[in-house]
C-alpha cells in the first residue's frame, strides 16, 4: 500500500500553532519549539540591546541598519523566526504595517544555538539564509559561550570568519564598525 501524500504546512499552520512555541515551516514541515529556555534569552537580548544603540539607533557607531528581536521570515514557502535579524537601512529603511511579517530577507541573522535548536538552525535554516542571499550569519552558544560569525561567499556557500569564545573583545562582520564584549552576552548566566 502506498504512502499518503505528504501534507505540506501553511501559514495557518503556524498562526494556530500553540502560544507558547515558536512555530516555523521548513520544507514544508511545521516546526514547533518551546518558547527559549533563560540562557538563550538573556543572550540574544543583550545581543539586541548591544547592537541597536550603535548600528540601530546610531549613538557611538555608523547606523544604517534596522535590527529586530524574532521577525517572522517568509521566505518563498518557507517561514523562520531567527532570533535576530538586521536589514540594512538602504534596502529597508522603515517597517510597512501591511503584514505581520517580512518578506524582505535580510542581510543579517542571529541564532541562538540551545539543545533543541542546534540541528535545526545549523542544518535546516541556515541553508533557506544562504538560497536568500543573507550576507551574514551569527551563531550563539550561550553554554558554551561562544560566538561563530558567518559570511556568505559568492558561491553560495557559508564561510567561517572567525569563532570566538568567553569574555572576548571582538569586531566582527558585518558590525566590525564597533567592539563587541562578548562576556555582555553571558552576563548573569549561571551554569550548572
Amino acid at each position: 500500500m502506498a504512502e499518503p501524500a505528504r501534507r505540506i504546512a501553511t501559514y495557518q499552520d503556524v498562526l494556530d500553532a500553540p502560544p507558547h512555541m515558536v512555530a516555523e515551516v521548513i520544507g514544508g514541515e511545521l516546526r514547533l519549539q518551546p518558547r527559549p529556555a533563560k540562557p538563550h534569552t538573556r543572550a540574544a537580548s543583550r545581543l539586541g540591546a548591544t547592537l541597536d544603540g550603535p548600528f540601530d539607533l546610531g549613538e557611538g557607531g555608523p547606523g544604517g541598519w534596522l535590527i529586530l528581536d524574532e521577525p517572522e521570515l517568509h521566505l518563498r514557502e518557507d517561514i523562520l523566526v531567527p532570533d535576530l535579524a538586521g536589514w540594512r537601512r538602504a534596502r529597508m529603511p522603515e517597517i510597512a504595517a501591511d503584514e505581520p511579517y517580512f518578506t524582505l530577507p535580510p542581510d543579517w541573522v542571529g541564532e541562538v544555538l540551545s539543545p533543541g535548536t542546534y540541528a535545526t538552525d545549523r542544518a535546516e535554516k541556515l541553508p533557506v539564509y544562504a538560497r536568500e542571499r543573507v550576507g551574514h550569519a551569527w551563531l550563539i552558544e550561550p553554554v558554551q559561550r561562544t560566538l561563530e560569525v558567518l559570511r556568505l561567499g559568492d558561491d553560495g556557500r557559508w564561510v567561517v570568519v572567525d569563532t570566538w569564545r568567553g569574555a572576548a573583545r571582538v569586531r566582527a562582520e558585518p558590525f566590525d564598525a564597533v567592539e563587541l564584549d562578548l562576556s555582555l552576552l553571558w552576563a548573569d548566566v549561571r551554569l550548572r
